[in-house]
Order: structure tokens, then sequence, then C-alpha cells
């Protein structure tokens, strides 16, 4: 009976025993609901928990896979935790890690990214910074990357190595072997050169025994007062001297810390290598029959190699003059390979015209002068036959070289030589010793007794430095349609090398002379 005094079927009829039998064969009830009534055992029975799981179940999963998602990042930093640990030991400061780790983002997203990709871009970034956290400091980072390109963000190099591809290579201290004694190329020299085109070549011809090897001592990398004995080319020793031997051998190769390379050769026309090929029975080639015409032969291919790849050519004589010498350099720059010169190429002059072919400065040094050959008359006569002599000439003889503009004649005007070829004289390297001149006339005072004695031309000390000013100061013209740094130098002089040994020219020449 409800409260309004109506009656309620089915709450004690046979509606009551089917529920009644349908809830036991579902499961006894929960604990509490026999004490709550009939009405909330509907609420809940296990029935209605069931009917309750499907929509139950998202909340459940949520609430599971949320911890799941939260706990891998923090998983992936234990993991990768152990890698910022070598950057202390490595002496790098803490916070330069930070710029690196910051730059790098930069250039990998540019645009904003959701949870998902910060995520799955984690492992990389993490594995890059660890990479990059072997570099000690920030700011080898940014050299290598500007200097090796892209591949040096991706790579391990240590920053040590790559410093050290930007250093200069170790100063030479002796010259060592361009060409040996048996006419060979060596690539030894080519570890000194360095990829810049910023370079001077000078070489030398002389007789034997005119001071070549200790002139470009001098004019390389030592002083006049310094033992000969530590000179970077190796000079005639006394014993070498007695039996009248040559010390130079091939070509001899030096390049200073100013980027100037030193080619110092082996005597022309030696006659103690002519001695030597005849009193040892060595093996000629067999293009050549007789050993002075092999002799010459190499002089000839030494003399047209210098002409191809020397900017500055320098031709010692000990004596004024050597026809013979000035004859055998007519017959080296006509045997000399053909190289067009660039400055010509452009215009589109013809091969025939003349100029089209390059040709080096030629510097005529008159080694061991006396004090007669200072004298402005006499050096005004050497002028005028060297010009006479080469008139013909295609080398570069003069305009680039004047002892008038050194201060070393400061009583003649710069218009004394009509003619003035590229001439400079020397004097004995032992002058500044000698003690024969007279100090003062006798009866002199006490102030003419300090002056030094009156030798005709300034020390060799200071002769020596402004032939130096001189010959660094030259023009530097292309030695071939491209421009050449020091290490194409070297690759073209070896071609040339090559090609003046398998010339036909010089081949047809030392025919002739048999």
């Amino acid at each position: 009976m409800s409260d309004s005094g109506h009656s309620q079927p089915g709450l004690y009829g046979p509606d009551r025993r089917r529920r009644w039998n349908r809830d036991k064969e579902l499961g006894p009830p929960g604990g509490p609901q026999s004490l709550s009534g009939p009405g909330r055992e509907r609420d809940y029975g296990p029935w209605d928990r069931e009917r309750r799981e499907p929509a139950e179940e998202p909340v459940g999963s949520v609430m599971q896979k949320t911890p799941i998602i939260l706990a891998k990042p923090p998983a992936e930093r234990s993991k990768l935790a152990p890698a910022p640990a070598p950057v202390p030991p490595a002496t790098a400061p803490p916070p330069m890690e930070k710029p690196i780790v910051l730059m790098k983002s930069r250039e990998e997203g540019k645009g904003p990214v959701g949870a998902s990709e910060g995520a799955a871009q984690l492992p990389t970034a993490a594995a890059k910074g660890e990479k990059e956290g072997q570099r000690p400091t920030q700011p080898v980072y940014q050299i290598q990357n500007r200097g090796m390109g892209s591949a040096a963000s991706s790579s391990t190099m240590d920053p040590v190595v790559g410093q050290a591809k930007l250093l200069a290579p170790e100063k030479m201290k002796h010259s060592i072997k361009l060409v040996d004694d048996q006419m060979n190329w060596c690539d030894s020299a080519i570890e000194y050169l360095l990829d810049q085109t910023d370079v001077l070549v000078v070489g030398v011809l002389g007789l034997q025994g005119t001071g070549k090897s200790m002139l470009m001592s001098l004019l390389s990398a030592n002083q006049p007062e310094e033992d000969q004995r530590a000179y970077v080319f190796r000079t005639q020793s006394q014993e070498i001297k007695e039996r009248g031997g040559n010390q130079t051998s091939g070509i001899d190769f030096f390049i200073t810390q100013e980027r100037i390379i030193f080619l110092d050769t082996q005597p022309i026309l030696s006659p103690s290598i002519l001695d030597h090929l005849i009193n040892n029975d060595r093996k000629l080639p067999p293009e050549y029959n007789l050993p002075h015409t092999y002799v010459e032969m190499q002089s000839l291919q030494i003399a047209a190699f210098l002409f191809t790849v020397c900017h500055v050519v320098i031709v010692v004589q000990d004596w004024f003059t050597d026809l013979s010498l000035y004859r055998f350099l007519q017959t080296a720059e006509m045997v000399k390979p053909s190289t067009p010169s660039p400055s010509h190429e452009s215009t589109g002059s013809s091969g025939a015209d003349e100029g089209t072919e390059y040709y080096p400065h030629v510097v005529f040094l008159q080694n061991k002068a006396k004090r007669e050959n200072f004298c402005p008359r006499n050096l005004k006569q050497m002028h005028v036959v060297i010009d006479k002599i080469m008139m013909h000439s295609h080398l570069k003889y003069k305009g680039t070289l004047s002892m008038l503009e050194c201060n070393i004649f400061p009583g003649l005007p710069y218009d004394y030589l009509d003619t003035e070829v590229n001439l400079f004289l020397l004097p004995f390297a032992d002058s500044d010793a000698d003690d024969t001149f007279p100090r003062a006339a006798p009866g002199g005072g006490p102030l003419f007794s300090l002056l030094p004695g009156y030798k005709g031309h300034p020390s060799f000390q200071s002769l020596v430095a402004k032939l130096r000013s001189q010959i660094m100061s030259m023009a530097r013209p292309q030695l071939s349609h491209t421009i050449l740094t020091e290490k194409n130098w070297f690759h073209y002089a070896a071609r040339i090398w090559d090609g003046v040994k398998k010339s036909s020219a010089l081949s047809e020449y030392s025919r002739l002379l048999a």
C-alpha cells in the first residue's frame, strides 16, 4: 500500500517472484543491498553495473593512457641522461652547450611544432647534442661549420685537427730536392705548399763557382754574418773547391714564410759534371751519344724550365763578361715550351705576334765585383754591352731593377744611363773586413782617424738588403692562362718538366749537336 492509499501491483505478487529469480540467476546482490530496500536494488544491482560498463570504459582508459604518455619523455631522458655527463671533463663550460642546442633547434625546426612533433624530434636532437658536446668551445664549432661546409655539423672531427688545417706548414730549415741528380722529379716539396695565389718564384742560373747557392741563401733566409755551413742552400766546401767540383746537383727547392719560392740549380755547362761522366763510366741515355752533348742538354733543360715556371731568373757571373753565357741564354729561350701569356689571350692576338708567350724577368748579377766596376763610367759601359747583346731577346731584361734608385750612387741622376738593364753589382763577401785601405791621411787629426776607409761602394750587407727588396717587389704575372696557387704551381711545374724532357725541339737540337 502506498502513501496515497493505492496498492502497487507487482510489489508482492507474481512479478516480485520473477524479478527475484532473475536476480538470483545473475548473481547475489551487493553487500548493502539487503538493507537498502527493493527500490534501490535496481540502481546498484549487478545487471545495472554491466549496462554502465561500456560508458565507464573510456574514462578508465584515458586515465590509464595519460600516465603512459607522460612517462615516456622521462624514460627517454633517463636513457640519454649519461650523454651530458662527459661534457664537464671535456673542459667545456656548461653554459656553452645551450647556444649550440638553440642553434641546432633553430636550423632544424623553423616553424611551430606540436607536442607530438616535439616528442618525435627529441631523440634526434639529443643525439646531435651528444655529438656536439665533444667540442670544447663555441668558436671552434662555428669555425668548422664555415670552413668545412654542412658536413662539419654531422661529423665528430677533433677540433684540434680542424684548427691544424688552418695553420701554415712548418717552416723549412733547409732546402730539399725538386729535381734530383738523375733529372727525375721529386714530390716531397708539395708538403710545404698552400692553396693561396700570392706567391713569387725566383730561380738562378750561372756557371760553376759563381756563388749561386750563397746568393739564394742570402736572399731567402740567411744573413751574411752567419756561418755558411748553416745556409739553407749548401755552398761549396773547401775540399770541393780544391778538387774543382760542384756542390748542387739537379734543382733544390726552398720556400720562405713570405711565400717566396727559391730554386737553386746545378751549374750550367759544368766541367766537373762532364769529368764525372767520363771518369766514372756513367751510362748515358740512349738519345745522347757524347758526354758533352748530354751536359749541354741538361743545362738547356734546366734553363728552359726556369724560363717557363719562374717570375724572376737571376743570371750570376763573377766576371764581365762571357759571351758563351748569353748565347746559351738565347738558345734556352728558343727551345723553351710554348706558354701563351694570359694578358694577350684576351686581346685575340695571333701566336705569331711579339710578346704572345710568357717570358720571365731576367736579372744580371755581377758577383765578386771589384771597386773599379762601381765606377760610373764602367757601369754605363756594362749596361750598353748587355743591352746590345740581348737586344733581340724577348726576355724582360730591362725596366724592373735599378741600382740608381737604390741610392747606391747618390751623385748620379736617374737619367744617367740611357739604356738601363737589370744589372746589379755585389762585391766580395769579405770586403767589409778588409782593412788594407788607409783610414786617414798621414798627419790627420783625430776626427779623420775615426772615419772608415774608402771602398768605392756600400757594404756587402747593405747591397744584399737592397737587392732583396728589389727582387721581392717585382711584378708577379700569371704563369699560365689561369691563376695558380702554390700547389697548382707545383703540378704545373711537374708537367712542364716532363714536357721539357720530351721536347721535340730539344731532341732536334741535340741531334744537330751530335
